[in-house]
């Protein structure tokens, strides 16, 4: 596995080892004790598995959960392709209100680590995305937070014209106005 780290402290990109030949191929996409150990995180456990499939230009995010709820997230794409984004809410850190983006699809396999601390979403590129989260802390409705997906502040470019949002996200919070419980 190869492991990059992003330009906002935290967030790191992973590449597994694909073993191909002319039958297809083969590739380990979690393993908890490489990933400690290709990471430095050994204190991460993983405790709920979700999986969305969404179509094109469906956007979902920017979404987080509130200390003590919060959550690290593993994602991937395993069919169809997305881009994936991650914003600092860290008081205190030099990159907060940054973002970091990364496409995630069924044919490069990467892997998008986000800890807690940073809104996530993202926005399928293709029809029938499947989009794999592996989370440190279970759901929590009482702690779930919104940012606007589209804050001028945040600046964020989705690359798609007339994304489709849920009602949800459509009522996210101005980052201005957001006030964060996460800790640098």
């Amino acid at each position: 596995m190869k492991v990059t780290n992003c330009d906002i402290p935290g967030l790191l990109v992973i590449e597994p080892r694909v073993f191909g030949d002319d039958r297809g191929v083969f590739y380990e996409t979690f393993n908890l004790n490489k990933f400690r150990e290709i990471t430095g995180i050994e204190d991460v456990s993983f405790f709920q598995d979700n999986e969305s499939i969404s179509k094109i230009n469906v956007l979902r995010g920017l979404h987080f959960q509130n200390p003590p709820y919060a959550q690290g997230k593993l994602v991937r794409v395993s069919n169809g392709r997305a881009l994936d984004v991650a914003v600092d809410i860290r008081k205190d850190s030099p990159t907060y209100g940054k973002y970091f983006s990364v496409e995630l699809s069924a044919e490069n396999k990467k892997m998008f680590w986000i800890p807690p601390g940073f809104a996530h979403g993202f926005v399928a590129l293709e029809d029938n995305t499947t989009f794999d989260y592996k989370c440190t802390n279970y759901y929590s409705p009482d702690s779930e937070g919104t940012i606007q997906w589209n804050d001028e502040e945040l600046g964020i470019d989705w690359g798609v014209e007339n994304p489709i949002i849920s009602e949800k996200d459509q009522k996210g919070q101005v980052f201005t106005t957001f006030v964060s419980d996460f800790q640098y």
